[in-house]
């Protein structure tokens, strides 16, 4: 189970990056380059905590999964603050946190694998 949600989520990351960069692309040409970054770099940022905890041992993930956790929840308040400045309709707003929603949820399972019942 375990095993199968690690590499189940590394596709949905993949997904949520390609869907974010054509919709980074389209934003006002100053934000692109501002909150745009900021994004992509989170983005980036957290494929890369994934993938390094696909690699170490399984007592050691929590921190990385927490990590990882509070990236989604970074990236959250981007595409919030892109939609409250109208750079992005509801449409794109509600299918990008669909899109992290999926992330959250399946890295809520990788957490309860470990056996943890709170975030340490």
């Amino acid at each position: 189970m375990e095993k199968n949600n690690q590499l189940i989520i590394i596709p949905k990351i993949e997904k949520y990056i390609e869907y974010m960069l054509v919709l980074i692309l389209k934003l006002p040409r100053t934000e692109k380059f501002n909150i745009g970054n900021e994004v992509k770099t989170s983005m980036y940022d957290m494929l890369k905590n994934t993938l390094l905890a696909t690699k170490i041992e399984k007592s050691k993930r929590l921190p990385i999964y927490n990590i990882i956790d509070t990236q989604i929840c970074y990236q959250r308040i981007c595409i919030r603050i892109m939609y409250n400045q109208k750079w992005i309709d509801e449409k794109k707003y509600k299918y990008s946190n669909e899109l992290l929603s999926e992330i959250g949820k399946i890295l809520g399972g990788l957490i309860k694998s470990l056996g943890v019942k709170k975030y340490a």
